[in-house]
């Protein structure tokens, strides 16, 4: 065989060999996809051609005490573009169907394309790019679907704030957002089904607080799709489960009456002259808390300046979140009642003086109450009362004397605390007001909550350790920008960490370095009331679900009982009496805006508070409280506590108890008028109807929804 052929033949032999192996492989491969691998590659398949669609469920309610909704739902129409749809178009279709829908929303195309860009929900769910449309821009789109090709216009559920009594409550109920990427990966990570990449969560208050509870779980429709994404059909669906409804112990007519009284008393405030700066008062801020006293529940929280809990419905613009964080705003995302921390000036004296009787100063020791005292280089002045010579614990708080609690102050220092170097020292003052909860948050279950301080001697070397490398450099460089800032530095840096006998002078009359939020004072004042027991304050009262079964009741939480004695407790609650009404010789403090109140039925105790601030105008303070009740007010740059927070008390007290009659005369008490029937608040739970209506609690319905 000539060696050419015999070439070509081997070299076909292999190529046949070759093709053969291919077959085989092939053969057997196909044998392993489809026998051997063919249930599990199906399974695979059948997935992948369907996609899950969420279904958002409503959240649930929040309630006042009497059933009233304070956030509920509404429909609302939403925009929404189907990104698979518009993938399809080419890009000049795609370029005026966006121009068009942004066009008929109001909107700019950037923010449109950034609003599908950022999207990380479902690709195969339609994006919503604008919210509460009004209806007409809906039917719109829906009339003209093929100028809108995969724009879709439908109803979906937001929040809703009825404001029954026109009540506001931004401060408790808070606001909703939409989730970040990073709580939604942490979502993940902890199976937490209740959250998926669209969901809303709360972002402050009683909405963030009982989130979990009220968000619900979403549920989800399964979108068969083609190869290239089309949509075939819909495969199955799982129904969304609505969230719980959050009962709250805020009565919604309580708080109006809050609201609305302490806005009275800015306002009157900002238009009354101020013989000491020779301006009116600024009163820029204030809050107003009514607690429970026997159970530390919120009954009403009001702060001033506030903002529109609708602002975040439907997401919130830039130029609207620009003026809430605004200067001229100054701050409505902050609660003054829960983080406004605040020299609590004169209002502190009732606990200075369970710690000194405890301490062993009789209830019957007496101090010269005159215009001033003075200590060391520095004349310390009495700034809000007169001179009344040698008064009692009870005179000297119903007056409102700080010469009488400087040497108050200066016993126990000379006795404990005569080295100013000592930390550590015994100081039965701070003792006290520590024991009350000054100088740690309450535990409200709302977050966010500021801590305030006591302004003792143990703060004051921790605070001289933290900030002595500042001071000291300002000192060193000259950079304090006032002369108080000047001498301040220098000062501190010296000898930062002393606590001097002024300190302990100041520390008597709630000034200094203490710092109080008007919650904390409250809570305080409600141990008085009660006699002694200490409550971690609660808003929410209960978790009831969507078919009235109650899944939680919150109860009233215990956190001690104040180390101060029964006898220096019961000393105060009867000295405070005295802050009411006139004496001999003198008037109480509250006794001027309190004449014709009927305390012969509702025996009020208060104290009146004048803090000054330097470079600002004094904050006014007042505290009040009964066996029921606490009921607290602050307004900064407002004068004294009398004048200014004196008024809106009253007018709170008025509302509580159903007090009838003018101011100018003698008033009586309609208990059938009351804001809560039945004069306190409500032990049972509103009633849950089986048709989802809520009713007020069963023994207080009958002439009390409105």
């Amino acid at each position: 065989m000539n060696p050419a052929n015999r070439t070509s033949r081997l070299r076909l032999i292999v190529l046949q060999a070759l093709v053969f192996s291919l077959f085989a492989t092939l053969g057997v491969r196909l044998w392993y996809v489809q026998v051997a691998h063919g249930s599990s590659y199906r399974a695979q398949a059948a997935s992948q051609s369907v996609r899950e669609v969420v279904q958002q469920p409503t959240r649930g309610l929040i309630v006042d005490d009497m059933g009233r909704p304070l956030v509920s739902n509404r429909t609302s129409w939403v925009v929404s573009i189907d990104k698979t749809t518009l993938g399809n178009l080419s890009d000049a279709d795609q370029g005026t169907l966006l121009a068009r829908v942004a066009k008929v929303t109001g909107q700019k195309v950037s923010a449109v394309k950034k609003t599908l860009s950022t999207w990380n929900g479902s690709a195969y769910q339609p994006v919503p790019i604008a919210e509460d449309v009004k209806q007409q821009v809906a039917l719109q789109i829906l009339e003209q679907p093929e100028d809108y090709p995969g724009v879709v216009a439908d109803q979906q559920t937001v929040r809703s704030y009825p404001q029954p009594y026109g009540v506001n409550a931004a401060g408790i109920l808070g606001y909703l957002s939409p989730i970040t990427s990073q709580e939604y990966d942490q979502a993940k990570k902890d199976k937490d089904h209740s959250l998926n990449a669209t969901s809303e969560v709360g972002r402050a208050g009683v909405e963030k607080e009982y989130d979990r509870w009220l968000r619900g779980m979403p549920g989800s429709t399964s979108v068969t799709v083609d190869s290239l994404g089309r949509e075939l059909g819909d495969s199955s669906a799982v129904a969304a489960q609505p969230g719980d409804t959050l009962v709250t112990s805020i009565d919604a007519k309580v708080q109006a009456a809050a609201e609305q009284d302490l806005h009275q008393a800015i306002t009157t405030a900002r238009a009354t002259y101020d013989p000491v700066t020779h301006k009116n008062y600024v009163a820029d801020s204030g809050a107003m808390v009514v607690m429970e006293a026997k159970t530390g529940r919120v009954v009403a929280m009001a702060s001033e300046p506030t903002y529109d809990p609708e602002e975040w419905v439907g997401g919130i613009s830039q130029k609207q979140l620009d003026a809430l964080y605004s200067k001229q705003a100054d701050n409505p995302l902050l609660s003054r009642a829960t983080q406004g921390q605040f020299a609590p000036g004169s209002t502190w004296k009732p606990f200075m003086t369970t710690g000194a009787i405890t301490a062993g100063l009789p209830t019957d020791q007496h101090f010269t109450c005159g215009p001033g005292l003075q200590i060391g280089n520095r004349y310390f002045k009495n700034y809000e009362s007169e001179s009344y010579g040698s008064i009692t614990f009870a005179e000297a708080l119903n007056v409102s004397c700080d010469t009488f609690f400087y040497q108050v102050g200066l016993h126990f220092w000379n006795k404990y605390g005569s080295d100013p170097a000592n930390a550590n020292a015994k100081d039965p003052l701070a003792t006290a007001a520590k024991s009350f909860g000054f100088g740690k948050p309450t535990g409200i279950d709302i977050p966010g909550e500021a801590s305030g301080r006591v302004g003792d001697r143990q703060w004051k070397a921790s605070y001289f350790k933290a900030m002595k490398g500042y001071y000291c450099t300002m000192d060193e460089k000259g950079t304090a920008t006032t002369p108080f800032l000047k001498l301040f530095a220098h000062e501190f840096c010296l000898q930062g960490n002393y606590f001097r006998q002024g300190d302990a002078a100041n520390f008597t009359i709630g000034q200094g370095d203490t710092m109080v939020t008007p919650l904390q004072l409250a809570r305080a004042y409600s141990a008085l009331a009660n006699g002694g027991t200490l409550y971690q304050p609660t808003i929410g009262k209960a978790i009831v679900a969507p078919d009235g079964t109650v899944l939680k009741k919150i109860q009233p939480k215990v956190v001690r009982h104040v180390a101060v004695s029964k006898k220096a407790i019961d000393y105060v609650n009867t000295a405070l009496l005295g802050t009411m009404v006139p004496h001999s010789g003198f008037n109480g403090t509250l006794a001027w805006k309190f004449g014709g109140f009927p305390l012969g039925e509702i025996h009020l105790r208060g104290k009146t508070g004048s803090a000054e601030v330097e470079g600002k105008q004094s904050t006014s303070w007042v505290a009040t409280y009964d066996k029921n009740y606490v009921v607290i007010m602050v307004v900064t740059q407002a004068g004294t506590g009398s004048g200014t927070s004196g008024p809106a008390v009253r007018k709170v007290w008025e509302s509580l108890y159903g007090v009838q009659g003018d101011e100018t005369g003698t008033q009586t008490v309609d208990t059938a008028k009351a804001a809560i029937p039945g004069v306190t608040p409500p032990k049972a739970l509103p009633t849950f109807a089986q048709d989802g209506s809520i009713l007020p609690p069963a023994k207080q319905r009958k002439g009390t929804r409105k």
